[in-house]
């Protein structure tokens, strides 16, 4: 999630376990500052930005390394001129803050890698976008009302946006659940050959969600609101470059970003250049994760055909939806207006069974 949410949730958590022991307001600093701490690891160079993507959320977000060091940071913290030997009461406080961290980011699509050291697979939910006011104002709301009303009341009003924002969570995997249930009825209907679909939600809300579909052919995207009814999704069609992965996929950058992106990604060339892209996080045609990791040239040799030569380092770029644009679009199709997505300039018809099974 983003940092404010992150600040907001571990600031909420610290009050709710030290308030009464600690006063809000150091309760408060101790909670906002650990509960933005595993995400420093943003700052740290890998090398190349592939893997600086893609170890992100890595040990900084095990919660068996942020579990040992719990009370390591809990004796530092009861070290502080003017602090009271709680150190038993803190090391609970700070375990919960980091594991909460961790669990919200869990929520989101890009990969959390939770379980090292024992294992380096990416978890992710999907269920909420890395952004969405819903769940981060009650949070705020609740703080500002434990700072500006001390005493019980003050702490009633944090833990009231603990609930709320925590239902808040329960629904989005309950909206979730509903969409997909929706979505794999729809594709069986269709007679999509599917290797593996992805349900998001889109930018700042859980109305309106994201489909992204695997087919032995390519890739379907499509959207589908919940106040849709029972109008099915609509599908558009894209090539996902297969013949370009063949070729590349013992390029250890490709193979990162296919392991990555757990199978939702795409390759493709343009003006001799050959990219990664992550699918899950963006819409047609603009995505956060694009990386350069091959050019085209001529065997130095032969001279003959042009052929992909790997990258030593590759080449970061994004492409973004232009967002005066993508937001009318968000909203009006939230609300169930069937439009076409901003990518494309025709509203798609769903795909038939005919094209599904290729």
């Amino acid at each position: 999630m983003d940092s404010i949410s992150q600040l907001a949730l571990g600031a909420a958590v610290g009050v709710a376990v030290m308030g009464r022991r600690a006063g809000t307001g150091k309760a408060v600093l101790a909670g906002a500052v650990f509960g933005t701490l595993p995400d420093l690891d943003v700052f740290i160079d890998y090398g190349d930005p592939v893997s600086n993507m893609t170890f992100h959320r890595g040990w900084s977000h095990s919660l068996f390394y942020l579990t040992l060091l719990s009370p390591v940071f809990a004796w530092l913290l009861s070290r502080l001129p003017g602090q009271a030997p709680w150190r038993g009461r803190w090391t609970l406080t700070l375990w919960l803050v980091l594991i909460t961290h961790v669990l919200l980011d869990n929520m989101t699509v890009y990969g959390t890698q939770l379980g090292l050291p024992f294992t380096d697979f990416p978890f992710g939910f999907g269920s909420i976008f890395i952004i969405d006011p819903l769940y981060t104002l009650p949070l705020l709301a609740g703080l500002a009302g434990a700072l500006l009303r001390r005493g019980a009341k003050g702490l009633g009003w944090n833990r009231l946006g603990l609930w709320l924002s925590t239902l808040y969570l329960g629904w989005t995997l309950v909206a979730q659940w509903q969409v997909s249930h929706r979505v794999d009825q729809s594709l069986a209907e269709q007679g999509v050959q599917v290797e593996r679909r992805l349900v998001t939600p889109t930018a700042f809300n859980t109305l309106l969600w994201r489909i992204l579909v695997i087919t032995p052919s390519g890739y379907l995207e499509g959207f589908y609101s919940l106040l849709d009814g029972e109008r099915a999704p609509v599908f558009t069609r894209y090539e996902r470059g297969e013949e370009l992965y063949r070729q590349l996929q013992d390029n250890w950058y490709v193979a990162r970003i296919a392991w990555f992106s757990r199978g939702f990604f795409k390759m493709s060339e343009r003006g001799g250049e050959i990219s990664i892209t992550d699918l899950r996080m963006g819409q047609e045609p603009g995505y956060s994760f694009n990386f350069v990791v091959a050019e085209r040239r001529p065997a130095a040799a032969t001279g003959g055909e042009p052929a992909p030569v790997a990258l030593e380092r590759p080449r970061q770029f994004s492409e973004r939806l232009d967002v005066q644009l993508g937001l009318g679009w968000l909203w009006r199709r939230a609300l169930g207006e069937p439009l076409a997505a901003p990518g494309n300039h025709l509203l798609v018809a769903p795909v038939n069974p005919a094209e599904g099974a290729g």
